[in-house]
């Protein structure tokens, strides 16, 4: 399954949870895994709101009156060894545990850097609470509940203003919210409250393989998780799509043993170069196809003023622009790149074996209704030649001859 986070009014690790339970994970199942925690004296809640005229789900964690003796000013502090602990030694399952205890590692990296001090030294406040502790867990428990594997979310909407804090006043967004949506696509908003706490941020920006546009998928529910405001004008909710991924090779002609013409969607990245020496070229593709590109093309056009150049085009799945993108940027001189979404028919492909009187080399083989074809693997004629003392061109013509000869 994938999520599809729209956070057109921010996020917060209560609206995640209150769009999870809208969407469908039972409040009851989400209480008694909470128990597994050991965590005393909170109280759980879930109620029915409206936000700007939309129903949503309110989720609540109500803590009692802290004893002033026991924490600092009124505020519970808890070091990252300290949350840790109390994940551990719950009777969650494995990769509830592993995710909880990743968001927290990503808040104390992000605090570090903040106060400039090490990430052992940092003292939780705010999110060292047990509604945080709680909202974390919760989240991740409810990812695992609707066995969703893929995380996306739209860019993310930042306000500016003033917040007070355990540190005193601070600027909005939070020091340590913006480091954690570094490497993450915001956009300012006129608004002046907290859009986006540290909690939200860190959770997306550890389950998140993606930022941007509604990935392809087949809905299958919306849940809205509401904040603690009813804004005037934009309704202060987070939206979250659930669905299926789509067919990846849905067939348009059914071939049965000959095959068929299949559709599917791909991203293509492409970037304009014409100052780079033509020798980076082969080792960007290598490292390109080392990181999963599906292809990679090298295009000669002229710039303007007319100076020849390059375009590189790489082709991969959906969810990995950014980190090819990020490639490019790093290993050529290129300092801006582009990316969609494009769909395309294809071939029903294989790869099968061929035996020569030379050797057995792989081939790639389209089937279609209209006949098929074979291309032997470059690699495997290559080293098939080079052992038998044969041209190159022989072995393989030999193997397209056997492939057309015993293809049933």
């Amino acid at each position: 399954m994938i999520a599809y986070f729209d956070c057109f009014s921010g996020i917060s690790g209560d609206m995640i949870v209150g769009a999870f339970l809208d969407a469908g994970v039972p409040f009851e199942w989400l209480k008694d895994e909470l128990e597994k925690l050991s965590l005393k004296g909170y109280k759980l809640g879930v109620e029915d709101v409206k936000r700007g005229g939309i129903g949503g789900k309110k989720f609540h964690v109500e803590t009692p009156p802290l004893n002033p003796l026991l924490s600092k000013g009124g505020v519970v502090e808890r070091r990252l060894g300290d949350i840790t602990g109390i994940i551990e030694k719950s009777t969650l399952s494995k990769d509830v545990k592993e995710l909880s205890i990743l968001v927290f590692q990503r808040l104390a990296g992000a605090e570090a850097r903040v106060h400039r001090i090490g990430v052992d030294d940092i003292h939780f406040h705010e999110v060292g609470g047990v509604d945080s502790i709680i909202d974390i867990v919760a989240a991740s428990l409810s990812l695992s509940f609707l066995k969703i594997k893929e995380v996306y979310a739209s860019e993310i909407p930042v306000s500016h203003g003033i917040i007070l804090s355990s540190h005193g006043r601070l600027p909005l967004p939070a020091p340590a919210t913006m480091e954690l949506l570094k490497d993450v696509p915001v956009c300012q908003s006129s608004t002046t409250g907290e859009l986006v706490t540290p909690t939200g941020a860190a959770f997306l920006s550890v389950v998140c393989k993606g930022f941007g546009p509604i990935r392809p998928m087949r809905l299958k529910g919306i849940g809205y998780g509401a904040g603690e405001r009813d804004n005037e004008g934009l309704p202060n909710l987070l939206r979250v799509m659930i669905g299926e991924p789509p067919p990846l090779n849905p067939p348009l002609n059914k071939g049965g043993a000959k095959g068929g013409v299949e559709v599917d969607s791909v991203m293509v990245i492409e970037s304009n170069i014409d100052d780079m020496s033509p020798e980076i070229y082969g080792f960007v593709m290598e490292r390109l196809f080392d990181e999963g590109a599906l292809d990679v093309s090298l295009i000669p056009v002229y710039m303007k003023k007319g100076r020849p150049g390059t375009i590189v085009q790489v082709l991969c799945e959906a969810g990995m622009e950014k980190s090819l993108g990020e490639l490019l940027l790093k290993e050529t001189s290129t300092i801006g790149v582009r990316f969609y979404r494009t769909d395309r028919l294809k071939l029903q492909r294989e790869t099968v074996e061929v035996k020569t009187r030379f050797g057995t080399v792989r081939a790639k083989v389209a089937r279609s209704p209209w006949g098929n074809k074979a291309r032997p693997e470059y690699e495997d004629c290559r080293k098939v030649a080079m052992d038998m003392g044969a041209p190159l061109l022989d072995v393989y013509t030999e193997a397209v001859k056997e492939f057309k000869e015993n293809d049933e």
